[in-house]
């Protein structure tokens, strides 16, 4: 069995999910150009240093919940995932436990640089990931839902820099919402065999995976109508487009659950719906077509 070492570059780097977090970059960096301006402009958004700052301390935070994450799930992931297991195995516990604090107070200040208020948000979302690590995640529905606000927040808060007051930053903050719901709840199916040894109480355990299955059907109806009302109010060609894309891929995800049955198939539909959220964040450069 191999040491776990004081750093490891290949470990740390599945640690904090680098893939996620150019997911991030590159979500809010869209946001910034064909959402906050119908003429929009690269280079005065690559040059913007107070969005580069934004998204910076925005990547800082997520890979140091990223990082919280897997230092108190080790024992489950054991179980879940024994494969991937860094905590312990590849990188010490305290070197650990020091990369999320020292990244965590290096996102915190960051976003002070750019306004007191993203250092608060930082700070807010810091915690809510601690908490969420520590104990929000073995609580029904509480934990997904608190993820699914800081992934939909991660979109919005690039109006703390543009103020474009355009309801489609709102729209896809949602959207982003929505599916990171969806998406969490299907993790905890696939991973209810871990979760359930160590006393979790996720909505799979608590009420089973059929039950779990008819919350699923219910939220993407409710998410799927009520996106679809915001998108029709708009009134525009774009609008329509995205609405009835949406609706496509919720029922798509519809089926795909109602088939689901194996842990194989729900880490599939867990990497549609990843691919789903990309293909949202892609639709953005239509918006100015």
């Amino acid at each position: 069995m191999k040491t776990a070492k004081n750093f490891s570059l290949s470990g740390f780097i599945k640690l904090t999910r680098i893939g996620n977090l150019l997911i991030i970059v590159f979500a809010q960096y869209f946001t910034a150009i064909f959402l906050t301006s119908f003429t929009p402009s690269w280079f005065s958004v690559l040059k913007n240093l107070d969005l580069f700052l934004l998204s910076f301390s925005s990547v800082l935070i997520a890979a140091s919940g990223y990082i919280i994450n897997d230092y108190y799930d080790v024992k489950i992931d054991y179980i879940n995932k024994p494969n991937r297991v860094i905590v312990g195995k590849i990188i010490k516990r305290r070197v650990v436990m020091v990369a999320h604090t020292v990244i965590n107070f290096l996102g915190i200040c960051i976003g002070f640089i750019v306004a007191p208020i993203l250092a608060i948000i930082n700070f807010t979302s810091a915690l809510l990931l601690w908490l969420y690590s520590n104990q929000l995640k073995r609580i029904v529905l509480i934990g997904n839902i608190s993820v699914a606000l800081l992934s939909g927040l991660s979109i919005y808060i690039v109006e703390l820099i543009y103020h474009s007051q355009n309801p489609l930053v709102l729209i896809y903050a949602a959207f982003a919402f929505g599916y990171t719901v969806i998406r969490e709840i299907v993790k905890d199916i696939e991973d209810v065999q871990g979760d359930e040894a160590f006393g979790c109480k996720t909505l799979p355990i608590v009420y089973g995976i059929r039950k779990t299955k008819g919350f699923l059907f219910f939220f993407i109806v409710l998410f799927g109508a009520s996106l679809s009302f915001a998108l029709f109010s708009l009134a525009t060609s774009f609008g329509l487009i995205l609405m009835f894309g949406n609706i496509i891929m919720l029922i798509t995800l519809f089926i795909i659950i109602y088939k689901a049955d194996t842990k194989k198939e729900f880490h599939s539909l867990s990497t549609v719906t990843k691919i789903m959220m990309m293909m949202g964040v892609l639709s953005m450069a239509m918006h100015n077509l």
